[in-house]
């Protein structure tokens, strides 16, 4: 338990999905200090000696566990509820912090032309952070953040876990790093907080499906807005934040058309086809790459008919 920590939610105190009645682990005051057990996102499915059989017998219905739920006092329809994310520690298994990317089939941006399942085992130093090897070709720069975070919905009922909503949840915004406030509109009583699905790192789209999963211990702040009324998730960073990848500069491919969903396919395709002919990489496993440090922008939406969605990679990677 860190030193500052009031209370640690231990990895066993999990659930799956979103519900409002699903009894807390934990009633806290606002201004509450708490450690996080967060596991990854496969719930243990996956670990530092997976294959691609694992990939392909996970178990869906056990996909994002969240620790928590936390009842704050005091906290009401209409409040905000402000998470100070205080840091994050990645736990080791086998001797190393650790994690993975897959190709999960039917899941990512580009499903249709990765039919088949794929997996990435990364490792890395959890005291130096230092960047973690992509085989013998490159080092991907870290930044762990949280990939779930989220407060209940006030329907009522279980809700997936998947996707995003109002309430935040499954935002994946790598910028949720150290030292992010994020503030969550309030729908039921006491906000019925959860955390998990952490990341080691991630690129702003994460095209594939999957960042490099990660298992880390969270340590956040928990504090109230009353009567902040808003309608949807808003947070603020500490301080700059590409500059952990922009040191040599990035190779950008472009999507151009009408519709920016496929604009982002043809970005991302793009730079598959590109690193694939310079590198002799297996288009796969570019696709994962990319989804850990490649970010999709919108560069241009008010041009019509047509829009420019760009795919920016850091060249520091494989360079």
């Amino acid at each position: 338990m860190c030193k500052a920590c009031e209370y640690t939610i231990h990895g066993a105190q999990h659930h799956f999905g979103w519900d409002n009645t699903i009894a807390p682990v934990e009633t806290v005051a606002p201004g509450t200090t708490i450690c996080f057990n967060c596991m990854d996102s496969s719930a243990g499915q996956l670990g530092p000696s997976s294959t691609v059989a694992d990939v392909v017998a996970l178990d869906f219905g056990k996909i994002n566990p969240v620790s928590g739920p936390i009842y704050i006092d005091g906290a009401e329809p209409g409040d905000a509820l402000k998470i100070t994310l205080e840091g994050f520690a990645p736990r080791e298994q086998e001797g190393s912090a650790w994690g993975w990317t897959a190709n999960i089939p039917g899941f990512g941006l580009l499903a249709d032309q990765f039919e088949d399942p794929a997996l990435t085992i990364w490792k890395y130093d959890a005291k130096t952070m230092a960047p973690s090897l992509w085989g013998d070709m490159g080092r991907v720069p870290l930044k762990p953040f949280t990939g779930t975070i989220g407060v209940a919905l006030a329907e009522p009922g279980l809700h997936s876990i998947v996707p995003p909503r109002r309430t935040g949840g499954n935002l994946d915004i790598r910028d949720l790093s150290a030292g992010a406030e994020l503030y969550l509109p309030v729908e039921v009583a006491g906000a019925l907080f959860s955390v998990g699905d952490t990341h080691a790192a991630q690129g702003d789209g994460e095209v594939c499906g999957t960042a490099i999963e990660s298992p880390m211990d969270v340590t956040l702040t928990l504090d109230l807005v009353k009567g902040a009324n808003l309608r949807m998730p808003r947070f603020t960073t500490p301080g700059p934040v590409t500059n952990h990848l922009d040191q040599k500069g990035y190779e950008v491919t472009t999507g151009i058309g009408p519709d920016l969903m496929s604009g982002a396919r043809d970005a991302v395709s793009g730079m598959i086809d590109l690193l694939t002919a310079r590198y002799g990489m297996a288009p796969v496993d570019a696709y994962m790459l990319v989804s850990t440090c490649g970010d999709l922008r919108i560069s241009e939406i008010v041009d019509m008919p047509n829009w420019v969605v760009s795919f920016y990679f850091p060249r520091m990677v494989l360079e």
